[in-house]
């Protein structure tokens, strides 16, 4: 009688491994296909952002407005704002130059 009972619970406890051996082929097969989909959609942007660019440059030209620079930076480069120490050495420095 003990080994009926034994033997079913392996019996059960396998089942339960390969149940969820299955779920996880079947979440893996379903991320791999959104995987594909986001990269076909990242595709068709970048195919539109060319179009979009190249008729920028069309409308530019027919304007008459010169042709920004393909790596423009973004944000100004201000002059860095001196601190009192460093205000004291610059005037050090002018008035040694005198």
């Amino acid at each position: 009688m003990d080994n009926g009972i034994l033997f079913s619970v392996m019996i059960g406890t396998l089942a339960a491994i390969v149940y969820a051996l299955r779920v996880l082929v079947l979440l893996e097969r379903r991320m791999a296909r959104v995987d594909e989909n986001i990269q076909k959609i990242t595709f068709r942007i970048a195919q539109e952002e060319v179009k979009i660019e190249k008729e920028e440059l069309k409308i530019e030209k027919l304007v008459g407005i010169p042709p920004k620079p393909k790596y423009a930076k973004h944000r100004k480069r201000g002059v860095a704002k001196k601190t009192p120490a460093k205000k004291a050495l610059a005037k050090k420095k002018a008035t040694k130059k005198r």
